[in-house]
């Protein structure tokens, strides 16, 4: 697929002219700062941002950093399977003309080999590292406390579990024991989870920590901030602690739960 087939499939899918500029500009850069993007879309740079800003709002592009060092990063093209996902439900050609796009795209996609990490700030930046683990493709490892979970977005977690267990997405946790970890527990068959508990004395949990794909995902409740990490090696790292913690918490968990009943 030749560059002017691209811009009219992008278009098509309902991106503006100087959106596609951007996006493509940055998939041939993997990140850059705005001035860069700008003079390789050959748009001015107070323009840039504003389409920038656009396109992380479709969550095509990531911000990292803040000014003066702010940088963007490009997304996998598969996003753009999300940012249509509405519109396919009403018309399933756009997921036809997706599928041909993304793997052209992901030819010109400039992906950096090293670590990236994102920092979200605010109720608004903890849902957003939570909406990324829907993405993964794997049963998710977490350690959480569920009352920090209630109390900090009460209104939002009753609706993510629901939606991690539509997308067929399960998750094996280590809990904190508590009364509302309990409580959670009782619908791991329905939500999807294995649970184990253990000591809340010994062992509270603050942050939460979820690991999935090549990512893990920080949760601080206190500091109202989501951090994400997407490494291979740091999570391959993560994902064997959890696995060494797991063995012993599944242990621990007939102690607890025992002693509870």
């Amino acid at each position: 697929m030749n560059r002017d087939k691209l811009f009219t499939a992008l278009e098509t899918i309902g991106l503006s002219n100087r959106e596609v500029r951007v996006y493509l500009a940055l998939l041939e850069l993997g990140q850059a700062t705005a001035a860069r993007v700008a003079r390789l879309a050959g748009i001015n740079r107070t323009t840039a941002y504003d389409i920038l800003g656009s396109l992380a709002s479709k969550r095509l592009v990531t911000p990292l950093g803040k000014e003066p060092k702010q940088e963007y990063r490009s997304e996998s093209p598969d996003h753009l399977i999300k940012f249509q996902k509405e519109r396919i439900k009403r018309d399933e050609n756009y997921l036809v003309v997706i599928e041909d796009l993304v793997p052209e795209l992901k030819s010109i996609h400039a992906v950096a080999d090293k670590p990236v990490v994102r920092f979200y700030e605010g109720e608004d930046g903890l849902r957003h590292v939570y909406e990324d683990t829907l993405s993964s493709h794997e049963t998710i490892r977490a350690f959480a406390s569920v009352e920090d979970t209630n109390a900090g977005l009460p209104d939002y977690f009753p609706k993510y579990y629901n939606r991690r267990t539509a997308a067929g997405i399960s998750i094996r946790a280590i809990f904190p024991h508590t009364k509302e970890a309990d409580e959670r527990s009782a619908r791991d068959r329905v939500e999807m989870r294995e649970s184990v508990h253990v000591p809340r004395d010994k062992y509270s949990f603050s942050p939460e920590i979820n690991i999935y794909d090549n990512k893990v995902m920080i949760a601080s409740w206190k500091e109202k901030m989501g951090i994400t990490i997407e490494s291979k090696e740091i999570s391959g790292a993560m994902k064997k602690i959890f696995e060494l913690a797991w063995s012993e918490a599944k242990r621990l968990d007939k102690e607890t739960r025992g002693s509870s009943n």
